[in-house]
């Protein structure tokens, strides 16, 4: 159907441009693929649809005829084509020349959408899957300039000549034959691939399963099989002890001794380098002294030992035979590089006849390589007779080579099934003296198909990573699908490749139920690697500091030889960014969603924010599960876009709405973990179809404070549906909980206890107003439990906030708001990075919203800025008496916790030790503050993990 033509104010220019790329390397927002997405802007072309812009579709269709074959919305062959003529906008058509163009160079994609920005007229998200990332941009780049160039001509852009560049930068950084057959073998059996370099280096697997290739030198190959394969001499003298047939040899590093040894073992003779490979440098057939000479140069020239090899020249054809893991799998005949006359060209053009085949390609990038005609290519065609100009006979072979290589422009004629049972028997058994797990035997024989013992032939090469190519693509016969043992040696049937991963993500409380599920598994002993906004940690070792809730974290994790089970904090900015680091999760745990970041990254909406998160809930596989909070709205909804099964999680009591909907899920055979009370206290229960079995009780639990933190009850039962579903036992599930506490060492940063001058100081890493709710809710539970036990009389509540700058200002407000709810004095500092903030501006507005619920009548009757986070805490800290409640909401936890520390030890769970002057008057708390805040203590030293000191700058010591 035809679009409404909009009305032009002005003449069409090409103005469109990329705004942003970004390049998605799993699951996202926009697809279950990795992705390119380019958010492009119109300009002027937003007026202008194909329709409305003479000849653009026919000079588009002439420049990339492929379009037409293009389905688009309509399902069918054509329907993109249809869709220009109707009219679709110019960033729609760059996104299929962007696909089309990856076709052409051999990455075949077929996924992409485009849809508008919300509330930005003219510009567009542009998304299409891609195999190689750079490939993939590039194509994105050139389909924006040809969509320019098609709406006004500009001279200084020549497409055919930026497509063949694009051509060659996809050729240079595509995997080659071997490689590729290995990996697409791999996908087929569900294994998944890291691309180490830019090169052929590939992780397959993941983690304690995890295998290197190296093109086809594999994780199980021998550095001491290679280094024999590599020395020729060593090599035939282990394969005649064995008795196989290899020709006679010497190695040499003189010219003089080159000639002797010709001499002794008999012309014809072959020279080449001990240490060469691909063919470089070997000279065959050599009949007398002065060849001999020649050939010593050039293969001198190839050497980088410096040692040369002259061995007795075998006639016959040259086969390649494939031993993979001490088998045969596919035996090559391989014919030199060639041509074959015609009776009227000359062999120049019959070489750029030959060449202009399209399996032909520069090096090992295509499955055939072009013939190269140098100075030793003029010298073989002098010897037969000819020239370039000559003009070789109809039907006549000219050899170009006289190796049989791949690399030097040879073709392969598979003889897989004609090979003698001997012939097989004495490649295979070459291989295992080597110790070579894949090897290339070459053999030089009359026939392949009778014994050599009986006709003559020998071994003359074997080969470590021999390329797979002239078996996978022959030029002649049958391919044969090598690929398949080579995984069976890596990954044997019935393995596994893949380590569980457990993505956790939610606006808050994810990374505490990151930690206890990682601790549960730990304590069944399983090597956990986890990813959160405080690092990586692999087997309890930080070995990166940094907010590692991204997609590269998730890499580094997977791609550690110890790690056997994986948990991965996910965050809002690096699925938008990169998208997740793999391609699924065995199980997706959703906290909640509430507001917080919202009005960056074109999220601004609490239902866009819960698409964000809901990414790692479409990355769980059909045997996997989705660990789902019943009590908020926007993740209950989420129970549509999972695959696998539910596990319900809910603080609702029996009786309520929530609580029927979950006990008919479980009589349906569902999961959940819900809260049961009773006299005794709330019992956590797991509940799996109609069996109920009892966990532990909330109040025993170290990490919720006996059961004040209620946020910390349902990370519990977060991080019990987890583990439960995830295949962890009972009993080690209620031991980890049970053990777990919210103290330093285990959960930095999130409501660590200490105590200081007989007040109970609090750090946590609280941001957002819903966050500050929940603290507020367990300052208050706290305050009701310690009420009986306090010798001090009235507590006051002493908390110390701050706010990002990259917030919304009405969320700054509201959490000033919230926290005037709960505390007594809120002392306000700001974060060292400001966010684009000025200085203080951040602070004012949490003042504001802290003033403005004051004069509602909040519980807050002061406030204090003190902008310095250090110099905030010595403050809140003075303003304390023994007995009070001291909440520091932190950015920099580690600073803070040893500023504390330099006057106090941490604190367990209802430890009461009163340290500092109990004999301090109240009124000279602020002076005494103010002196602090000028002299910072020369050297704070905390504990870290392991007991190691750890300076303010968090280096061990």
């Amino acid at each position: 159907m035809a679009i409404e033509v909009p009305t032009p104010t002005g003449p069409a220019r090409p103005d469109l441009t990329i705004l942003e790329t970004r390049i998605y390397r799993g699951p996202n927002v926009w697809s279950y693929q990795p992705a390119i997405h380019l958010v492009v802007d119109l300009g002027s072309l937003e007026e202008y649809p194909t329709v409305s812009l003479p000849g653009f579709t026919d000079g588009l269709l002439q420049r990339v005829p492929g379009l037409e074959r293009h389905t688009c919305s309509t399902g069918r062959r054509g329907g993109f084509v249809e869709r220009l003529h109707e009219g679709t906008w110019l960033g729609h058509v760059a996104e299929h020349i962007a696909l089309q163009l990856q076709t052409l160079a051999g990455h075949d994609q077929r996924r992409g959408k485009t849809r508008s920005v919300r509330g930005q007229t003219g510009r567009y998200n542009v998304i299409y899957g891609y195999t190689d990332e750079t490939v993939g941009v590039a194509a994105g780049q050139l389909a924006v300039r040809l969509v320019n160039d098609l709406v006004e001509t500009d001279p200084e852009f020549d497409f055919e000549a930026e497509f063949d560049s694009f051509l060659r930068r996809a050729e240079r950084v595509a995997f080659g034959p071997s490689t590729a057959a290995i990996l697409e073998e791999a996908a087929s059996r569900d294994i998944p691939f890291i691309r180490l370099t830019s090169g052929s280096l590939v992780q397959l697997g993941q983690g304690v399963h995890a295998q290197r290739i190296r093109a086809t030198m594999t994780s199980k190959t021998s550095a001491l099989a290679v280094d024999i394969a590599g020395d020729k001499d060593l090599t035939a003298t282990l394969l005649a002890s064995a008795g196989l047939p290899v020709p006679k040899q010497e190695s040499v590093r003189t010219l003089r001794g080159t000639l002797a040894a010709a001499r002794r073992i008999g012309f014809p003779v072959v020279v080449k380098p001990l240490d060469g490979n691909h063919g470089r440098g070997v000279c065959l057939n050599l009949a007398g002294d002065a060849e001999v000479e020649q050939a010593y140069d050039t293969a001198k020239a190839q050497s980088r030992r410096g040692i040369i090899v002259v061995e007795s020249f075998v006639t016959g054809r040259d086969y390649r035979c494939l031993i993979v893991g001490g088998k045969m799998q596919a035996i090559a005949e391989r014919v030199p590089a060639h041509v074959t006359g015609d009776g009227s060209s000359t062999v120049a053009h019959l070489v750029d006849v030959t060449n202009a085949d399209p399996r032909r390609g520069v090096g090992h990038e295509k499955v055939l390589t072009q013939i190269k005609v140098d100075a030793n290519a003029l010298e073989i065609l002098a010897g037969q007779g000819y020239g370039l100009d000559s003009v070789p006979a109809d039907g006549e072979m000219v050899r170009l080579a006289l190796t049989g290589n791949m690399s030097t422009g040879g073709i392969s004629i598979d003889r897989t099934w004609d090979a003698h049972p001997d012939n097989v028997e004495i490649a295979e058994e070459a291989a295992r003296i080597v110790g070579l797990d894949v090897a290339g035997i070459d053999f030089i024989c009359p026939d392949i198909t009778y014994p050599v013992r009986e006709t003559g032939g020998a071994i003359c090469e074997v080969n470590a990573a021999p390329g797979f190519r002239m078996h996978t693509h022959p030029t002649i016969g049958d391919p044969q699908f090598i690929a398949k043992p080579v995984i069976d040696i890596l990954f044997p049937p019935g393995s596994t490749s893949r380590v569980p991963i457990v993505a956790v993500t939610g606006t808050n409380g994810k990374t505490t139920t990151s930690r206890m599920i990682a601790h549960i598994f730990k304590g069944i002993g399983r090597k956990v690697g986890m990813t959160s906004t405080d690092g990586v940690v692999i087997d309890e070792r930080l070995v990166i500091k940094a907010d590692a809730s991204g997609p590269r974290s998730a890499r580094m994790v997977l791609q550690n030889p110890r790690v056997d089970f994986a948990v991965m904090e996910v965050a809002r900015g690096g699925i938008l960014r990169e998208g997740l680091g793999y391609d699924r999760n065995d199980v997706a745990v959703v906290t909640n969603v509430s507001p917080d970041h919202l009005g960056r990254g074109g999220i601004d909406t609490l239902r866009q924010l819960a698409d964000v998160k809901s990414v790692i809930v479409e990355a769980v596989p059909r045997d996997g599960f989705a660990v789902l909070n019943a009590d908020d709205p926007h993740v209950r909804t989420m129970r549509r876009r999972c695959s696998g099964g539910i596990v319900w999680f809910s603080l609702q009591p029996p009786g309520s709405d929530i609580r029927e909907f979950i006990d008919d899920y479980c009589r349906r055979g569902g999961r959940a973990v819900v809260l049961d009370p009773s006299d005794k206290g709330e019992m956590i229960v797991i509940r799996h179809g109609r069996r109920s079995m009892h966990l532990a009780w909330t109040h025993l639990l170290p990490s919720t404070f006996g059961g004040a933190a209620r946020f910390n009850v349902a990370n519990a039962m977060a991080a019990a549906g987890a583990a439960f579903a995830a295949g962890a036992p009972l009993h080690d599930i209620r031991q980890g909980l049970r053990t777990f506490a919210t103290t330093y060492y285990l959960s930095p940063g999130r409501l660590n206890l200490l105590q200081v001058g007989g007040a109970d100081v609090f750090i946590d890493y609280c941001h957002n107003p819903a966050g500050m709710r929940e603290l507020g809710r367990f300052v208050d539970r706290y305050a009701d439990q310690r009420a009986g036990q306090s010798e001090f009389g009235r507590m006051s509540r002493i908390g110390m906030i701050g706010a990002a700058g990259d917030r919304r200002d009405d969320d700054i407000r509201e959490l000033g708001a919230v926290a005037a709810d709960y505390f007594d004095v809120i002392v306000i500092r700001e974060d060292e990075r400001l966010r684009g903030r000025k200085p203080g501006e951040a602070a004012q507005l949490l003042a504001e919203g802290a003033r403005a619920r004051m004069d509602e009548g909040a519980r807050c009757r002061q406030i204090e800025t003190v902008l310095d986070e250090l110099q905030a805490t010595r403050h809140a800290v003075a303003r304390s008496n023994p007995g009070d409640i001291v909440v520091l909401c932190v950015d920099k936890h580690a600073k803070v916790l040893a500023e504390l520390e330099s006057r106090t030890s941490v604190a367990q769970p209802g430890a009461r030790e009163s340290i500092g002057d109990p004999d301090l008057d109240p009124a000279d708390l602020t002076e005494s503050a103010a002196a602090e805040a000028d002299g910072a203590p020369q050297e704070a030293l905390s504990v870290g993990p392991g007991g190691r000191a750890v300076r303010e700058d968090d280096t061990a010591i």
